[in-house]
Parts: structure tokens; sequence; C-alpha cells
């Protein structure tokens, strides 16, 4: 999956992710565990908007995507930052990291266990000892109660986005098929985007990061210090490297 057709639409699809309290709120999970700046690498950064907010508390970042497309935004928002376009499962960095971040359910993208330890392994092989690794994830709960087999409708401006899923109850994958029309000069551009997602426990995912190197330190229901609930739909996840 390359986000190629949702590069240009993304930020605007987006909004409704307040990056600016989202940076906060993650930041705030760094300084929890210890975190005092240096460089941070932002994992599955996409367009570079929560990257570029991230920056506002003094990390150098490191911007991480395997869309050359999104990274060509993300290189407009900070262009003094280190930019690779590659696999967050066989990361190839240029020197060590002090703390890494994963957001907004890229994760999930992963349709392995195996992908999902290699993506640990990754950060863990490059962080130095005592670094912060926070990353969310979408739980079982949203994709089968609330991503299901949905269909969601987005109009934003010039921009009018359908979105249909086809939920898998075995492999808790959803299906995800984006149809966005972009208008111009009273015409209507057809682009389309498909991609899966897929849903792991808790226990596995505590599981993968201690066989990664890490120390789990705290799982938070989104964007709050408190503990998940049955019906959480996404779930914060920090880790420090042993």
């Amino acid at each position: 999956m390359s986000y190629a057709s949702l590069a240009s639409v993304y930020d605007k699809l987006t909004e409704n992710v307040e990056y600016e309290k989202r940076a906060e709120y993650i930041n705030s999970l760094l300084v929890k565990n210890g975190a005092d700046r240096g460089v941070l690498l932002d994992l599955a950064c996409g367009t570079g908007t929560l990257s570029a907010e991230l920056a506002k508390y003094g990390y150098d970042m490191i911007l991480c995507d395997l869309s050359a497309e999104m990274l060509a935004f993300a290189r407009e928002r900070l262009p003094d930052a280190l930019i690779l376009c590659q696999s967050m499962t066989e990361l190839d960095l240029y020197g060590t990291i002090n703390h890494a971040v994963c957001s907004l359910d890229s994760i999930n993208h992963l349709l392995r266990p195996c992908d999902v330890k290699a993506a640990f392994s990754s950060v863990s092989l490059f962080m130095e000892q005592g670094g912060v690794f926070v990353f969310d994830v979408n739980t079982p709960y949203k994709h089968e109660n609330v991503l299901g087999n949905n269909s969601f409708v987005s109009e934003k401006d010039n921009v009018f986005c359908v979105w249909q899923n086809s939920y898998k109850k075995k492999s808790k994958t959803v299906d995800i098929n984006i149809d966005i029309f972009i208008e111009e000069e009273n015409k209507y551009e057809r682009l389309r985007e498909s991609f899966s997602e897929r849903a792991y426990s808790p226990d596995d995912i505590k599981k993968w990061l201690s066989e990664t190197g890490f120390e789990l330190t705290g799982v938070y229901d989104d964007m709050t210090q408190n503990e998940p609930t049955d019906t959480s739909e996404r779930v914060y996840f920090t880790a420090v490297k042993k």
C-alpha cells in the first residue's frame, strides 16, 4: 500500500485527528517515561503533520514512511529533518535514535504477526538503551464493532470520500476500499485506494515487545492516562528499551 491516491487529500480527510493535541499527548507519554528530547523517529509518518508538531518540543526528527508521495509533503513541512522512504519492518538508519513513535494505527497495517515483531525489532536495533517507544493500535473491538462491515462518507470542501469496509472475523482483519472524488473546475476526478488492517490482542503485543528488547511500561485508552476498557477503540502502548 503506497497511499499514492490519498497523499494529496490526506490532511484534509484527517482534520479530526487534532494533531496539535495528539502531539502534546504523545510527548507527555515520552516525558513520563524519561524522554528528554534527543533524536525521535516518527515511524510511518505520512505527510509529517504530527512530526512537525512533535518537533516543536525540541526533538531532532527522523521521518520514515513507505509512501514517497506522502513523504513529499513531509519534506515541505520539515525540510531539515532526515526523511527516509523505508518499510517499518526493514529499517536501515544512519545511526542510533533516542526515541520512537508510531501513530494512527500504522501498526495495524502490518497483516502478519511476524511483521509486527519485525517492526519492533527494527526499532529496538537502532534505539539507545533507555529509549522510549510510544505507539497506538486500533483494538479488536473497533475492528469488529466500529469499522466492521460498515460504510462511511466524508465531505471536506472540494473532496468527497466514500469508505467501505469488509470485516473478516477469523483473522480480525478489515479490508478497506476508499473512493475519493476531487472537484476541479466543475468536474470530479475519481481516485481509489485499497488496503487492510489487522487487530492484535494486547497480550500478543506485550509478548512481541518483550521478545524484541523492550519493557512494557504502560497501556492507555486513547488520549488519556486511564487503563483501556472493553470498548476502547484506540490504545496507546509505552515501552522502554532494556
